[in-house]
């Protein structure tokens, strides 16, 4: 399992907007899975989990993306799980460490 965890700055429906698009083009493989969407007055709340095939290990990796903005203020926290072939531990979390690596990508001009 890898995490990655973020303030970032700007428009909550903007970085929303990147993070969908960006991780879903940023791998042939990389769909959206679901979503769901929370508002109450300026708090907002999104998560969603996407999906995508790692060559590395040959099976799906997952990873869950919530955000939480109050204005232009918004907290991100990634977290993948799969990715490995073994049944009683994780023996290659290469998978699962490429797809944080590209959230790190989509996100970095909002940090």
């Amino acid at each position: 399992m890898a995490k990655f965890e973020a303030q970032l700055n700007g428009d909550f429906q903007t970085i929303l907007r990147e993070i969908e698009q960006g991780i879903v083009q940023g791998s042939a493989s990389a769909t959206l899975e679901n979503g769901s969407n929370f508002d109450n007055g300026s708090f907002r709340c999104a998560v969603r989990v996407f999906e995508r095939h790692s060559m590395a290990s040959k099976s799906r990796v997952s990873m869950n993306v919530t955000l939480l903005g109050d204005g232009q203020r918004v907290f991100l926290s990634a977290i993948t799980a799969g990715g490995s072939a073994a049944i009683f531990f994780k023996i290659n979390t290469i998978g699962e460490e490429s797809f944080i690596r590209e959230i790190e990508r989509v996100t970095a001009r909002f940090r």
